[in-house]
C-alpha cells in the first residue's frame, strides 16, 4: 500500500491535542495496516523519526434514523509517537571508521494541525 492510502486522516480531539506536547500524534488508518506500515508512511510522509506506534480497532456505533437502525463501520486508530529531539546518528563501518547518518528529521508534524 502507499503511504497515502495508510494514513486516512488525522483525528483533532481535546485527548489527541494534549498528547501533542509529549509527540503523539494520532491518525485514522486503513484496517489492514501494519505497525510498520504505519511507522513507515508517517515518516515517509512527513519526515518525523517514529519512536512507537499503538493501534486499535474502534467498534462502530449502532445508529438508527426513524424505525430503521444500522451500525457504523469498524475503523482503526493509530497513536504515532515521534521523537521530538532528533539527532544525528553515528555507527561502525567496515573497517572500524565511524560513519554519521546526516539525514534531517523534523521536530514535529507542521501539517496536523493545518499550519
Amino acid at each position: 500500500m502507499k503511504p497515502e492510502e495508510i494514513i486516512v486522516k488525522p483525528i483533532i480531539t481535546e485527548k489527541s491535542n494534549a498528547g501533542l506536547q509529549t509527540g503523539k500524534y494520532t491518525f485514522k488508518v486503513a484496517k489492514k495496516a501494519t505497525k510498520v506500515d504505519i511507522a513507515k508512511a508517517v515518516e515517509t510522509l512527513f519526515n518525523v523519526k517514529v519512536v512507537s506506534v499503538n493501534t486499535m480497532m474502534v467498534k462502530g456505533k449502532e445508529k438508527r434514523v426513524g424505525a430503521h437502525a444500522g451500525k457504523r463501520p469498524d475503523w482503526k486508530k493509530a497513536i504515532v509517537a515521534i521523537d521530538t529531539n532528533p539527532s544525528e546518528t553515528t555507527y561502525l563501518a567496515k573497517g572500524g571508521k565511524e560513519v554519521k547518518v546526516n539525514k534531517k528529521f523534523k521536530d514535529s508534524i507542521d501539517e496536523f494541525m493545518g499550519a
